[in-house]
This record gives C-alpha cells, structure tokens and sequence, in this order.
C-alpha cells in the first residue's frame, strides 16, 4: 500500500527499500515498471537485495563493507564485491 501511494506522488527524489521483496510475482513486475518509468527523469535511492533488480534500475552503487560505504560507477562491480564478501574465507 505505502509503494502505490508513493508513486501517486510525484516526487523529485525517490528513496526505495526492498520494495520488490513484497507480495507475488506479478505484483512485483508491475511494481519495478513503475519505478522505472517513474525514475527515468528523477533521482532515486533504491536499497535492495535483489542484485538482478539493482543491475538492471541503477546507474550507480554503494556497498556497506565493514562499516565503510564504497562508491561504484560500475553497479557490476558493486555487485561483485558485495558477493565476494558473502562468500567466507
């Protein structure tokens, strides 16, 4: 409910948790072609665990590694990392 009143809101800048973690597949497409349409013009700040919807929605990343944020230009490339460190040893 809290995502369809936010789209319904026409904001210059989005801040988006997990907001594809909720509810059945469908719901879930049709909530991420919302906010794509929606930030194509506009700034967004998209916190997720779904690594394949951050690949495809950001142009940019940030990783929380050890307390640190690290900047990427390269979403890939945060992806990566963010892999590497779950993985242990």
């Amino acid at each position: 409910m809290a995502f369809a009143v936010s789209m319904g809101i026409d904001f210059d800048t989005y801040l988006i948790d997990e907001v594809t973690s909720v509810g059945d597949a469908a719901f879930r497409a049709r909530s991420e072609g919302v906010l794509a349409d929606r930030i194509q013009d506009r700034a967004a700040i998209v916190v997720s665990h779904n690594l394949p919807l951050l690949a495809r929605m950001c142009s940019a990343a940030v990783v929380l590694e050890q307390g640190r944020a690290v900047w990427f230009d390269d979403v890939e490339a945060a992806i990566t990392l963010h892999k590497d460190a779950l993985v242990p040893g």
